[in-house]
């Protein structure tokens, strides 16, 4: 599989750069965490500036690889992450852009790339765990409505967002994985409340949120009644596919300060410590490989990540679980410190082989989808 970029890939490469290089010194400076209506507005004025660039469609309307590229520089280059609309960005755009009708793509798809618009992820529920297919919230048709009661955890930015990309069970009587809708909720309807919920690094950027039967119309119906597993099975593609490229980019960053520090305090003497960092470096240079491979395979395949998005997340999750271990190790004593770089950052890191399907769930589908073995009973 080639995995060099083309001439006109490396031109667009150049030509990002140089525009981060302008467009960066101009931002204003970032809100507090705490301050969510003015990380909306960051977030979403960083947007703007990207739609006014010419830059904002990158996340569905263009190759695979010109997403890599974009998502790699501007990590690089330390420019916002989508911040406050990732979903939106990462998640329910591109399932719009390749399961919506022209009608829904061009009245959601426009106001996300502008900034305009901010979407919230309505997966996970409580009683559910990491069986999202047991999902209980129900749908019912009324005329042209959906009338949806029931409840949603972990709901991303669910406080300050516009949509929600919604699962309900609109058939009670079918098998589990048969009877899910994928509908576009907005989310100033009667009937919704959201109470946020604080992680353990002491952010609130997840919600519970609560349905009493709120109206959804019929014609926010992302597929077709029931194909809602389908549909989610694209979401999930983009969220274990291409949304941690940034990610990993800012991972490999980290390290090489973990090794300017080590080197600082004294750390490096410890072979140990050593062999940790060599290993680590030999993880996300493998992982970058293997985000690239995706992408190649998702450019020969329509534009959809395939199943190697869950080798990706597997593996991802632990490495950066392992990789803030070791700035704790480099820190020391400061590592108790939460004003200190990478501290909170390896509390967040905990999440991340529950987040986005849990790594039980990752290694079913690498097991059942890639290597052919049989389900469990």
């Amino acid at each position: 599989m080639d995995l060099s970029y083309t001439p006109e890939e490396e031109e667009f490469r150049a030509r990002l750069r140089d525009w981060l290089t302008k467009a960066l010194p101009t931002l204003p400076a970032k809100p507090s965490p705490d301050d969510w209506p003015g990380r909306r507005a960051h977030d979403l004025g960083w947007q703007r500036m990207l739609y006014d660039a010419g830059y904002a469609d990158v996340h569905w309307d263009a190759s695979p690889t010109v997403r890599l590229i974009f998502l790699e520089e501007t990590e690089k280059a330390g420019a916002p992450y989508v911040g406050a609309n990732f979903v939106g960005l990462l998640h329910a755009g591109p399932t719009i852009a390749a399961e919506g009708t022209a009608a829904q793509r061009a009245r959601w798809l426009p106001p996300i790339l502008r900034g305009d618009e901010v979407w919230c992820q309505g997966f996970s529920e409580p009683d559910a765990g990491s069986d999202l297919a047991a999902l209980r919230t129900r749908a019912w048709r009324d005329g042209d409505d959906y009338v949806v009661s029931g409840s949603k955890i972990w709901t991303s930015h669910a406080e300050v967002a516009d949509w929600c990309e919604l699962l309900v069970r609109t058939d009670p009587g079918a098998p589990k994985h048969k009877g899910i809708t994928w509908l576009a909720m907005p989310m100033d309807a009667d009937g919704i409340t959201v109470r946020p919920l604080r992680t353990l690094a002491g952010s609130a950027e997840f919600a519970e949120v609560f349905l009493d039967e709120v109206r959804v119309p019929a014609a926010n119906r992302v597929g077709a009644e029931n194909d809602g597993w389908r549909v989610t099975m694209v979401t999930l593609s983009f969220e274990r596919g291409t949304a941690f490229v940034g990610e990993v980019v800012a991972c490999r960053r980290v390290l090489g300060e973990l090794a300017r520090t080590a080197r600082e305090n004294g750390r490096w003497d410890d072979p140990v410590l050593r062999r940790r960092l060599g290993l680590l470096n030999a993880e996300f240079r493998a992982l970058w490989r293997l985000t690239q491979w995706n992408v190649s395979e998702a450019e020969a395949s329509g534009g959809v990540p395939g199943v190697g998005g869950s080798v990706f997340k597997l593996r991802y999750s632990h490495a950066r679980q392992e990789l803030y271990d070791t700035a704790a190790e480099v820190l020391g004593p400061d590592s108790l410190d939460l004003d200190r770089p990478w501290v909170l950052d390896r509390l967040s890191s905990l999440s991340y082989t529950i987040a986005a399907g849990t790594s039980q769930i990752q290694r079913n589908i690498v097991a059942e989808r890639i290597l052919g073995l049989p389900k469990g009973r």
